[in-house]
């Protein structure tokens, strides 16, 4: 027994040497990280210090450090930064819903801003900017090499001012100046149109307006066609839009969906991954649905388009979207700016994240490119395809006797909103394509 109890005494004091021997390394390795951080941190004081005291200018020291924390920022990714006091405001101006400026949501890449998207109705939709544009210049000035704050900040200015920014457009051969005129601008964050027996719900933002605007819209458009067993379906177009409020995401995929996951969030923390589910009730009522997306689709956009996709409630229409698939936190700061730090992905309930890869459609339709010239060859071509005369105009040609005149009435009333499709074409190839679309459902689905 007792040689037994030596040899366990035996083990542990040999545990102990080695743990002993041990620690002084690992204690080591441990205060090495802690060691170089406060040399790198007494690096920036010494590098600060000298920038105040021997540049060849004087310079603002609060400047320096806002700076300095956006860099930081904004080597993580292109969606964290520093927003000071100001900044901020502006920010918080702008969810909800009018702001000042050109009208873009814009990223950086490559050291230029890129586009995301025009805003309906702004300068830079008016102009004719499109997403996916990179503007180089801003007033002759190069924006290679500043902070995408910066740039922004270059662009925004009073409102009936004038601005000239140089584009880099794909397909395009040389770059091009655009001129634009500063406007307050309104983002109406939900519009509609009928077309035929179709409810087109345009969403151009996600703001704090964007539910209550999609509900009023929505019954607006079912009023307008005589109620809802009278419609043949819904688009909800998201073209352009590049996101928002992800609550606001959230309450409109809700809308649609009756039961099932909406969106997930993963985070490094626990605390930063959530999940969201649908709530009993469909504003459309079961009609079929046409999402439209496109390269200016982004982030609370995704979230939608992706969680109609995945569930089936919606078939998705256009080009692949911008693939924005990160969540962004703000975390108020002393100054009373802001941190907009990303803290999470997320993904739709199939579990499949969009982060640069972006919602692909289930039809892929692109948007032909106007050419003038063509343009106005089959403008007057179909001009002269509405001269041509029928059967009807020919004098003494005997009526139709298998319908009543209610029944023509029907046909004619349904021959027009055909004819109103047709002509959409011209104006807009993906959301006639989307109209055709539901049309079709409508006429296979079985009758009751």
């Amino acid at each position: 027994m007792r040689k037994l109890v030596m040899a366990a005494l035996g083990g542990t004091l040999a545990g102990a040497l080695v743990a002993s021997q041990m620690a002084g390394p690992l204690m080591a390795q441990e205060a090495a990280p802690e060691s170089n951080l406060f040399e790198q941190l007494d690096l920036f004081g010494d590098i600060f210090e000298r920038i105040r005291g021997q540049y060849v200018e004087e310079v603002d020291s609060k400047k320096l450090i806002e700076a300095a924390i956006n860099g930081m920022l904004t080597s993580l990714d292109p969606h964290s930064s520093y927003l000071n006091a100001e900044d901020a405001a502006d920010m918080n101006t702008q969810t909800r819903g009018e702001f000042g400026g050109l009208g873009i949501e814009v990223t950086q890449e490559e050291g230029f801003v890129k586009v995301i998207s025009p805003m309906d109705g702004t300068p830079a939709a008016k102009a004719g900017i499109l997403a996916g544009d990179f503007i180089t210049h801003v007033d002759g000035e190069s924006v290679q090499g500043i902070t995408l704050d910066e740039a922004v900040d270059k662009m925004r200015g009073e409102v009936g001012t004038d601005i000239v920014i140089t584009v880099v457009r794909e397909d395009v051969a040389e770059p091009f100046d655009v001129t634009l005129t500063r406007e307050t601008i309104k983002i109406t964050a939900v519009r509609s149109r009928v077309v035929g027996n179709v409810a087109v719900l345009r969403i151009t933002t996600f703001s704090d307006q964007t539910y209550s605007g999609l509900e009023a819209e929505l019954a607006k458009s079912v009023e307008e066609i005589g109620g809802m067993d009278k419609v043949t379906g819904f688009v909800i177009d998201l073209r352009n839009n590049p996101g928002g409020l992800l609550k606001q995401s959230i309450l409109v995929s809700d809308a649609f969906l009756d039961k099932g996951e909406i969106v997930s969030t993963r985070g490094r923390e626990a605390a930063d991954s959530t999940r969201e589910n649908a709530t009993p009730g469909d504003l459309a009522m079961g009609k079929p649905m046409v999402v439209l997306i496109n390269g200016g689709s982004a982030s609370a956009s995704e979230i939608v388009a992706g969680a109609l996709q995945d569930h089936r409630r919606a078939i998705v229409v256009g080009t692949k979207s911008f693939g924005k698939g990160s969540v962004q936190t703000l975390v108020p700061l002393k100054d009373g700016g802001q941190m907009r730090l990303t803290t999470a992905r997320y993904y739709t309930p199939s579990g499949r994240s969009i982060q640069s890869l972006g919602v692909m459609p289930d039809i892929v339709v692109n948007q032909p490119a106007v050419d003038p010239a063509v343009e106005g060859v089959e403008a007057q071509a179909a001009a002269e395809a509405d001269q041509q005369r029928t059967e009807a105009d020919l004098r003494g040609a005997i009526s139709n006797d298998s319908m009543s005149e209610d029944e023509i009435k029907l046909l004619e009333e349904e021959r027009a909103r055909t004819e109103e499709a047709a002509k959409l074409r011209d104006e807009d190839y993906q959301l006639a394509y989307a109209v055709d679309i539901l049309r079709g459902l409508n006429a296979v689905a079985p009758q009751e």
